[in-house]
């Protein structure tokens, strides 16, 4: 039993860190922190995910301490089994904008994503899903530095996502293996990404297009989960030079882990460090150029919580009531395997059957056959004429 002041503390938590979570890229169902499962939620299941990602450094060439802070919520519900929705507001937004510059976003953009999954392969510890992302530009300022690129207008991605899990049945309590291949369009043709009056006339010609990739890992322990996570871009098609902040591809690699407090209240921890390039390929002129800075940082620190909030009976159920459950989703399992044994005995006596049924039409053809050629006999005919003669 979860004691009240638990439960109050978890909502404490989750208020504080609401307006400093993630970013764009936040995973708020299964998986990891910004690679997902293709596993969904239960139907009638509802998480809610709140993180913060920050990065700060002062400049080699002045005094002047660069940093970057993003956030963001998400809420995750299990439409159906196989159907889950996501709503992630990016709550705040706050770039090192320098003299001249712009003020933060209170809020940022916002996504919506359907999920399609929870599909397995038959007799198989592999699933598969889809997702579809929309994002709307509910900010007032965008084309950000530090942060990915986004041209204030409604764009979309879909992704492709599989997921390896030992245990199939729980896959949150064994070890998990992710992979997620997605496309983006960011719709942003005569789309002008300045503020600078004098670049008026520059604005995207051609429609900005990239693949995105994540895969990682997860090694769920009693208490601690540890995760190891890769993700990145490549542009297909890149915004203009000069007005657009990140244009190059990045990579980067995250290792995490997350603490389970209780059955629906985990705290998580991870440090994005960049594996790509340190280029800047952009033309547009900022203070962060003045102070040596690169269009990604070099480093970002997540720290965030999960919170499961339906079925309620999560904050009641026992440990005993939890391990008759598994019991009985066990035995499920084990009667839809010895179901699909059937099922596939079965199709292979109906596949013989088939066969045999097959034969006596060609037997019947060439019989027909013969009569058309007039060269039949009648089959007591064929056996006198192939007796052995004495």
């Amino acid at each position: 039993m979860v004691s009240w002041k638990t439960a109050l503390l978890g909502m404490c938590i989750l208020i504080w860190t609401s307006p400093l979570a993630s970013g764009n890229s936040m995973n708020g169902g299964y998986g990891l922190h910004y690679v997902g499962s293709a596993w969904t939620l239960k139907q009638g299941h509802m998480t809610v995910k709140a993180q913060s990602r920050f990065f700060g450094k002062v400049s080699p060439n002045s005094a002047v301490t660069v940093w970057d802070v993003q956030g963001a919520l998400s809420v995750n519900y299990g439409v159906s089994d196989h159907l889950e929705m996501q709503v992630a507001p990016i709550i705040y937004q706050d770039s090192h904008k320098g003299k001249g510059g712009k003020g933060y976003n209170l809020p940022d953009d916002l996504f919506l994503s359907l999920k399609l999954g929870s599909y397995r392969l038959k007799n198989s510890s592999l699933a598969y899903g889809f997702m579809l992302q929309t994002r709307f530009p509910t900010a007032k300022y965008h084309n950000v530095v530090f942060e990915p690129y986004s041209a204030g207008t409604v764009s979309w991605g879909l992704k492709a996502m599989g997921t390896y899990s030992r245990d199939p049945l729980y896959p949150e309590d064994n070890l998990n293996a992710y992979l997620n291949l997605g496309y983006y369009n960011h719709n942003d043709v005569g789309q002008r990404l300045s503020e600078d009056q004098n670049l008026d006339s520059i604005k995207v010609s051609s429609m900005s297009q990239e693949f995105t990739y994540s895969l990682g890992i997860s090694f769920p322990n009693a208490e601690f989960d540890f995760s190891l996570e890769l993700h990145g871009n490549a542009f297909i098609q890149r915004p203009p030079k000069q007005t657009a902040y990140s244009l190059e591809n990045y990579a980067y690699l995250t290792p995490g882990i997350s603490y389970r407090v209780t059955r629906w209240l985990a705290f998580n921890f991870g440090a994005d460090f960049r594996i790509s390039s340190n280029n800047d390929e952009s033309l547009y002129y900022f203070d962060h150029k003045i102070h040596g800075m690169p269009n990604y940082p070099a480093w970002r620190i997540n720290l965030g919580m999960k919170m499961q909030i339906l079925p309620t009976e999560v904050f009641t159920i026992s440990e005993k009531d939890i391990l008759i459950k598994k019991a009985e989703s066990r035995r499920e399992l084990f009667e839809q395997i010895i179901r699909e044994q059937r099922e596939t005995e079965s199709a292979e006596e109906e596949l013989e059957r088939i066969k045999n049924e097959r034969q006596k039409a060609e037997r019947e053809l060439e019989r027909l056959r013969r009569i058309l050629e007039g060269d039949y006999q009648r089959p007591d005919e064929e056996k006198k004429e192939n007796e052995p003669i004495e």
